[in-house]
């Protein structure tokens, strides 16, 4: 529950299980300031873990410290235009993996361990395909597209044909984009708003992210998000640029997989994935969770993940 409202930046709010982070620092990726968070000792095995798009790091705050206690040094951050970290004037999926690579780089040079929700995990497939000698394990959690084979030309000849007006709209409203902001309400609004992405979350964990994902101003709460970035914010993806190169992965790799859809979730199954995985590939479904499989089930996702990595 919410105990008080002391500062103007966050809200003392609560949840059974989670951990604020350990230590807080600042990444230059570009002239680009990323927020990073740190769980665990300094001096212990370093993990990289990347979030999902419209999420930010403290959504980790009841899954990180599981992985910490077990003897690593978990480090996550904010995305750009996400959380805490600078916003940009565009946002494309190449700055982002680039954005990646920088933290990655702040921990160490020696190849690291990787885990990646959603979006973040799609950006480390990228990442590890191109620098392999990087990472050493990467563990998905739902963080691996799918749609048939057809969808991807499918696409392309929607947006061949796209007319005149419909170009204006998008430009139009790249121009406005400075000028936007989101819209402001209480602690409690702002969760009812995320619930209509994460229907099977608690209201008591989204008011709990809320508290660490906004700030207040005169008129209320309103999300750190930048108001330029929406559910197809971050540029151009194929999943072919994913799923012609899975075969030959480099790396062993976990791949966790729910059961149930959900808004914000990828769609993809493990029978979908099945037939694109090298045999060092290792297949986990959980049933009756959905694409927030490591909120859902934290303890059950860490264990696995930690087996995984043979802690």
């Amino acid at each position: 529950m919410e105990t008080s409202e002391a500062s103007i930046d966050e809200a003392v709010w609560t949840f059974p299980g989670a951990r604020a982070p350990d230590r807080r620092r600042w990444v230059d990726a570009s002239g680009l300031r990323l927020a990073v968070y740190e769980w665990g000792e300094p001096d212990a095995t370093p993990l990289l873990l990347v979030h999902g798009a419209l999420d930010f790091a403290r959504t980790f705050d009841g899954f990180a410290p599981l992985l910490a206690d077990a003897g690593y040094r978990v480090v996550s951050y904010d995305h750009r235009g996400h959380g805490d970290s600078d916003h940009a004037d565009l946002y494309n999926w190449v700055a982002d993996v680039r954005d990646m690579l920088a933290v990655a780089d702040s921990i160490t040079r020696e190849p690291c361990l990787a885990v990646g929700h959603s979006k973040g995990g799609s950006l480390l497939v990228q990442a590890i395909q191109a620098l392999p000698h990087r990472f050493i394990r990467f563990a998905s959690i739902d963080g691996l597209p799918f749609r048939s084979p057809h969808a991807d030309s499918a696409v392309r000849e929607r947006k061949s044909s796209l007319t005149g007006p419909v170009i204006a709209r998008w430009l139009d409203a790249r121009r406005r984009s400075g000028e936007l902001e989101r819209r402001p309400g209480t602690l409690e609004e702002l969760a009812q708003r995320r619930a209509r992405m994460n229907p099977r979350l608690s209201h008591e964990w989204l008011c709990y992210i809320a508290s660490h994902g906004a700030r207040r101003d005169e008129q209320g709460w309103r999300w750190k998000l930048d108001p330029a970035i929406g559910v197809g914010g971050f540029g151009p993806m194929r999943v072919r640029w994913m799923t012609d190169r899975l075969p030959g992965f480099p790396i062993p790799m976990l791949a966790i997989f729910g059961s149930e859809k959900e808004p914000m979730g990828w769609d993809a199954t493990a029978d979908d994935l099945m037939p694109f995985f090298p045999a060092t590939t290792e297949v986990h479904r959980m049933q009756d969770v959905g694409h927030f499989i490591h909120i859902e089930r934290p303890q059950e996702t860490a264990r696995r993940i930690l087996q995984f990595f043979g802690a």
